[in-house]
């Protein structure tokens, strides 16, 4: 399966109308930006951004910028305690609002993104992708995208990735405003925030070794294959 290449909106609109949107949002939101900030330096200390390095377009890797949700809690070894613990009800808030996403606006002024996409997964969650489900990649992430206004993170990672592939074969204005229109329902009802069970979202290699989809030796060969590309 190939990415559907051509179409107008897709090849001469799309990142013209990302870069003039997400100018205004930045000038549009500055105070909701610099009131979060405020208050993660307040309840979750310094950096208030979150950093992380992200397959993109082409697989290129990118920064991506979020603020942050989780305290650098450790136990008496000095090793990170669990997600579950160093998420704080604060933290649980800005991703149940989707308030987190925002510094995302910057990627997308800067060509990293695109406000609809395929989601920028981890690095590590790349090297368990088929080929075929890497063609994700074929153009650029998004701030939210198919995937996320159909059941975001309580959906299967199969399906995820296959809602992926039928968006970027699909891609029309009228698709991606439907899109944006159905992201801001799902964060006033806040929907679909975690996979049942978990406090945040499992990686696609920890979901393929619970589910025995992959063996232990496969999944520590991919994981330091992940390292590797960063």
């Amino acid at each position: 399966m190939e990415a559907t290449k051509g179409g107008i909106y897709r090849r001469f609109v799309k990142r013209p109308m990302d870069f003039v949107l997400s100018l205004i949002a930045i000038v549009v939101l500055s105070p909701v930006l610099l009131i979060v900030a405020l208050l993660v330096r307040t309840k979750l200390g310094s950096p208030v951004l979150f950093k992380q390095k992200r397959p993109g377009l082409n697989d290129k890797i990118f920064m991506m910028y979020k603020f942050r949700t989780m305290t650098d809690e450790r136990d008496e070894n000095g090793e990170m305690l669990p997600d579950s613990v160093r998420l704080t009800k604060f933290g649980r808030f800005l991703r149940s609002t989707s308030l987190d996403e925002l510094p995302e606006i910057y990627n997308i002024l800067k060509g990293d993104m695109s406000i609809v996409g395929p989601r920028p997964q981890l690095v590590r969650d790349r090297v368990f992708m088929t080929p075929i489900q890497r063609q994700r990649h074929s153009v650029l992430p998004g701030l939210t995208g198919w995937a996320q206004v159909n059941g975001r993170n309580s959906v299967t990672w199969e399906d995820k990735l296959s809602l992926d592939l039928d968006y970027i074969n699909h891609i029309t204005l009228l698709k991606d405003l439907r899109i944006i229109f159905l992201t801001v329902k799902k964060v006033v009802i806040r929907d679909g925030i975690s996979s049942e069970g978990l406090d945040t979202a499992e990686d696609l290699g920890d979901y393929l070794l619970r589910k025995k989809k992959i063996n232990k030796k496969d999944y520590n060969y991919a994981m330091e294959k992940s390292r590797q590309l960063l």
